[in-house]
């Protein structure tokens, strides 16, 4: 992947492995990328040197200014996500920038567009080559923190909302870790339908986060059974339930759906209880996974529908249709990624802390160089 030089960096960054430099041309230019070097604590994750070369046909160079931090990106790095490949390995799969350079037979793109990146993996970095049909253009207005913010986490709610859900007017919802990226983006895009009562499961500090956001029900699930307050509220349940959480969490969603109700699972947050692999809360999880066969769902009247974007990485006319949605609300004022915190590489295990013991009230982001505010109070 090809690269301007790094600034000068404190400590020399270790050598990481990366692509070869196409035959014929010039020694390619170095530049600093997240390497997840083992799995484990967040120790693993750490700023290496990388050098590559330009793009394949195909493909453009990419200057990235920000990328997203997504609990995908946790469970990598405890090696339970199965769509990484083996370490060492550069992970990440979103991030916004200025397209530098493009492959040959590349026309929708020019240099100097400000562009959005998904991927399965690899854009944790400086600079990074990617196939133009994944990038997406930013709208204007947009900043590279919000575009960075965008497209995992918009893409999945909406997805899971209107695709599976079918989100109707006068419904109501149950949205786990509602102050989280996913969560976040799920309310803002139910804001969008009429009359829909927002169930809210978060930590009590950030309920008034939640209330302001558009959720009318927050529940602390620290202090409560959320299946219970819901009852109260709601006495025959939800239509929609969003499940990131697996394992026992899942069988409630069900049980919470009124007739004709939809539960979409679309992560395993339960197995997450530390900075490493804990097999006893995996044991846990997977013992109390929801099961159910066609013939029970068929008396119930309920759907249980499974998202995962990961493994839609071929499936460019679909996820693009939702994207050129996502930037329509967005140039509309309806939906704006709400950025939690912004941290350079160097400090990415803050950065995954900060997500991991589930501090964060919106996207936490990454930038290759520290924002221009916190560089001024070094300075100084």
């Amino acid at each position: 992947m090809s690269a301007e030089p790094a600034p000068a960096a404190a400590a020399a960054p270790e050598q990481a492995p990366g692509p070869e430099p196409p035959a014929g041309g010039g020694e390619a230019a170095e530049h600093r990328a997240l390497v997840l070097t083992g799995f484990g604590g967040y120790e693993k994750v750490k700023v290496q040197a990388r050098r590559g070369g330009g793009p394949r046909p195909g493909e453009v160079s990419v200057l990235v200014r920000a990328c997203g931090l997504n609990f995908a990106d946790l469970m990598a790095r405890q090696g339970l996500y199965d769509r990484l490949p083996p370490p060492p390995v550069c992970p990440g799969m979103e991030c916004a920038g200025t397209v530098r350079a493009l492959g040959d037979g590349v026309r929708d793109r020019q240099v100097g567009d400000k562009v959005m990146v998904l991927a399965r993996s690899g854009l944790w970095q400086e600079v990074v080559n990617v196939p133009a049909s994944q990038t997406f253009l930013m709208p204007e207005g947009m900043s590279f923190e919000e575009a960075a913010a965008l497209l995992v986490n918009y893409i999945t709610a909406y997805m899971i909302l209107f695709d599976f859900g079918n989100l109707r007017p006068n419904q109501s919802v149950l949205i786990h870790m509602a102050a989280g990226g996913v969560g976040t983006a799920a309310i803002q895009l139910c804001k969008t339908v009429e009359n829909v009562t927002i169930f809210g499961t978060a930590s009590a500090s950030k309920h008034d986060s939640l209330k302001e956001s558009g959720v009318a029900h927050p529940i602390d699930y620290r202090t409560m059974d959320y299946a219970e307050e819901v009852r109260k509220i709601s006495p025959k349940g939800v239509d929609i339930v969003l499940d990131p959480l697996g394992g026992s969490d899942t069988s409630k969603g069900f049980n919470l759906l009124k007739p004709m109700g939809k539960l979409i699972t679309y992560g395993v947050a339960n197995l997450l209880t530390g900075q490493k692999k804990n097999l006893m809360a995996m044991a846990k999880t997977w013992w109390n996974q929801f099961s159910i066969n066609a013939l029970q769902l068929l008396h119930h009247n309920k759907a249980v529908c499974g998202y995962h974007l990961g493994y839609m990485d071929e499936e460019f006319e679909l996820v693009g249709g939702v994207v050129a949605k996502l930037v329509n609300l967005y140039s509309q004022g309806k939906i704006k990624p709400k950025i939690d915190s912004v941290w350079p590489f160097d400090q990415v295990a803050d950065a995954m802390r900060q997500m991991q013991e589930k501090k964060n009230v919106g996207k936490v982001i990454l930038v290759p160089e520290a924002p221009k505010e916190e560089a001024k109070k070094e300075e100084n």
